[in-house]
């Protein structure tokens, strides 16, 4: 994508970069933020989705297992030297790296739903444990070098505590024996280069032994190592230099052996570095209320309440309202003239546009409604503010002319522009007819853009174009107040005289100047101020019948809902009903042949009876499936064979024509009031109470129901 730099600087692009920056843990990614720019789509897409992704961790208990870090990247150079050897810090820093690593391969797999895209990242990494074994077979939890690392430097370190234990006992020893004497002076005792020495009185020094380490500003105190000391002092310096040899010995080892991992080491860094960029801009999408919108790869852009991202954190920073913008550019309609009043917000609108493009084709989300769609430029061109310039001695106009030239140079039918007061300052009627041309030469160039003009003759050509369109800052006729909502479809006016009479300048001056402009334009002028008060009241009722007619319809289908809710809760009903009825049937047999038994009718006969039943029981079973299948397969063949001819439809639909006049004709003789009917296929008897066209109420005794007619016989 091309942009350049004055055109970044004016959509304000390295401050908003700027705000992303502080979020990163590493300076170099956060200088790696700051010299973000705009990449390809497939690039670009990858980045906005495991960006959201990272996002929905804030908005879950799902906390991406990611903390600070050091970044090895230093490190990673060096241990390729020959015999080099890394510091402590540095293997304790290459370690935590690695158990980054590991723990995220562990944590993202655990919702691939969730992160699908950081997921393959984290995938991809080769995951060498071998590595922290290496390092923690070395170092201890608080990153010193173990005294197992070898058994030549635990042999090492038991020859410095033996003699560190016999300097202090043997010290202790001569203090005590001095002590007796008036040899040591009252500090009896201090410490020079790390070792315990004797404060012994200069008068009485060759009276102990012991070796001379230094004197007292005065002279009058010589300090004295003793002698019992002097040979495990020694020892103890020699076992030191051992042990250091021993260490260094070690770690060149250990650095030579990580080594080996450096190609997998360098991925993880390249691969925490692009996480770390990632966490950065899902954080301040998190602030600025971030979203990925749909991404089309047709030329469609919809932004739906966009807001421009630093006003945003600008003014919920001082408590203040902020005006989303909706608009629309399409191959259908590729460029929108907005205009009215100064001070309107015109060039926000502008600037909002423009900014979150580059947001989006840099990776990073936008403030928008979650239902927008974008696609991309491979050319963002900008004139928007004052470019004069001092240097190469151009005045405003010359400046943008230059600008200009350049922006017809480049334009096509993949370029963005968005150039601010179109045409503005020449003379108005050449200054008008010169940007009348430039937008044909756009238009024709298939170019996208977005203009804001005070030109009358700008708007009256957008009118006649079929792929542009006039827009407007709406402007409070009554108060003269911006509303700083642009409205799409008609053209704005920039009410000159109104805000003028406003700032109190004298009415005989606005009147004289009313009689200077030609008498069409005022009028003009006039027409499209009160088009702008009428079509705000339109769409604010609009805007009103909208709101009941959802509400009207949710309510229809909440009543539907109760409707079918209602019925099924009677179909079960009805359902229990018939059941309860069979059971009462079938008991009340039973309770007979208790009757029988105890009248004394023998115990073989009641068996046989009860038998009886429940084999016509079991009979009616499967005699009812059967004979359903049976009647399913005969009408399955009996369709079969009928849909083979050609006049099936029509044979069909006269069927059914004349089987529902003799049915109509059938019940009209057998239906009325008072009729004993049941339900197709029940056992229920009910009365006919009420008949209304094909509707019929049925009155079982217990309770009332409405049904088709259709769906009854009679009794």
């Amino acid at each position: 994508m091309y942009i350049n730099k004055e055109d970044l600087d004016e959509l304000e692009f390295p401050q908003l970069l700027a705000e992303i920056a502080p979020f990163a843990y590493s300076p170099k990614t956060r200088d790696k933020i700051l010299e973000l720019r705009p990449m390809n789509i497939d690039e670009a897409e990858v980045s906005l989705k495991k960006t959201s992704e990272y996002l929905s961790s804030f908005e879950s208990s799902n906390a991406v297992p990611f903390d600070e870090y050091e970044d090895i990247e230093n490190e990673l150079k060096l241990m390729l030297i020959e015999n080099y050897r890394l510091e402590n810090v540095a293997f304790i820093k290459i370690k935590t790296l690695t158990e980054q690593i590991g723990k995220l391969q562990k944590f993202f797999p655990t919702m691939p739903e969730t992160f699908p895209n950081l997921i393959q990242d984290v995938s991809a990494l080769e995951y060498k444990k071998e590595i922290i074994d290496k390092i923690d077979k070395v170092f201890n939890r608080f990153g010193e070098v173990k005294s197992e690392a070898s058994p030549i430097l635990k042999e090492l370190r038991t020859e410095i505590q033996h003699a560190k234990k016999a300097i202090t006992e043997n010290f202790n020893r001569a203090l005590f024996n001095y002590g007796q004497s008036e040899f040591l002076d009252d500090i009896r005792e201090t410490i020079i280069d790390d070792q315990r020495v004797l404060a012994v009185k200069s008068a009485y020094k060759k009276r102990v032994a012991g070796r001379v380490l230094g004197l007292s500003k005065t002279g009058s105190i010589t300090y004295m190592q003793p002698d019992s000391v002097v040979k495990h002092h020694f020892k103890l310096k020699e076992s030191q230099e051992e042990e250091k040899k021993e260490i260094d010995k070690i770690l060149r080892k250990l650095t030579a052996e990580l080594a080996e991992f450096q190609p997998q080491l360098w991925r993880y860094q390249m691969y925490i570095f692009d996480l770390d960029l990632t966490r950065a801009k899902s954080k301040f999408a998190e602030q600025i209320n971030g979203i990925l919108p749909k991404i089309n790869r047709h030329k469609t852009l919809r932004l739906k309440d966009a807001f421009h991202p630093l006003l945003f954190l600008r003014n919920k920073a001082e408590n203040k309202t902020i005006f989303p913008q909706t608009l629309a550019l399409t191959e259908h309609n590729r460029i929108i003239c907005i205009s009215g009043p100064n001070a309107g917000g015109k060039s926000i609108t502008l600037k909002t546009v423009g900014l979150l493009q580059l947001m989006i084709q840099t990776g990073i989300l936008v403030p928008t409604h979650p239902k927008s769609e974008m696609f991309f430029f491979d050319k963002i061109m900008t004139d928007i503010g004052d470019n004069q310039s001092i240097e190469n001695h151009l005045s405003t106009y010359s400046s943008r002319l230059k600008k200009m030239g350049g922006i017809i140079r480049e334009a096509d039918g993949e370029t963005l522009l968005l150039i601010d007061e179109f045409g503005t300052g020449s003379d108005p009627e050449l200054g008008g007819a010169l940007a009348e041309s430039f937008l044909e030469f756009f238009y024709d160039k298939k170019s996208f853009a977005i203009i804001t003009t005070h030109y009358t003759n700008i708007k009256l050509v957008v009118e006649q174009l079929p792929n542009a369109e006039n827009a407007a800052m709406l402007f409070n006729e009554e108060t003269l107040e911006p509303m700083y909502k642009l409205e799409v479809g008609q053209a704005g006016s920039s009410f000159t005289f109104e805000v003028a009479e406003k700032n109190k300048i004298p009415r005989f001056i606005i009147h004289s100047a009313k009689k200077k402009v030609e008498h069409d334009i005022v009028n003009l002028d006039k027409t499209i101020v009160k088009l702008q008060q009428e079509k705000y009241e339109v769409e604010k009722l609009k805007t009103d019948l909208a709101e009941r007619k959802e509400s009207v319809e949710d309510k229809r289908d909440n009543l539907q809902k109760l409707n079918e809710q209602l019925q099924q809760k009677l179909f079960n009903f009805q359902k229990l009903y018939e059941d309860e009825h069979r059971k009462l049937q079938f008991g009340s047999k039973i309770e007979a042949f208790i009757d029988s038994y105890v009248k004394g009718k023998s115990r073989k006969d009641v068996v046989k009876d009860f038998v009886k039943i429940l084999e016509q029981e079991k009979f009616r079973k499967i005699g009812a499936d059967k004979d359903e299948s049976k009647r399913l397969q005969v009408v399955k063949r009996k369709i079969t064979q009928q849909l083979k001819k050609e006049d099936v439809i029509e044979k069909i639909t006269e069927t059914n024509e004349k089987i529902e006049e003799k049915r109509k004709s059938d019940r009209a003789v057998w239906m009325k009031e008072g009729q004993r009917v049941r339900i197709t296929g029940s056992t229920s008897v009910g009365t006919i109470e009420k008949i209304s066209r094909n509707k019929v109420t049925v009155n079982y005794g217990t309770f009332k129901t409405m049904i088709d007619a259709d769906e009854l016989e009679r009794i």
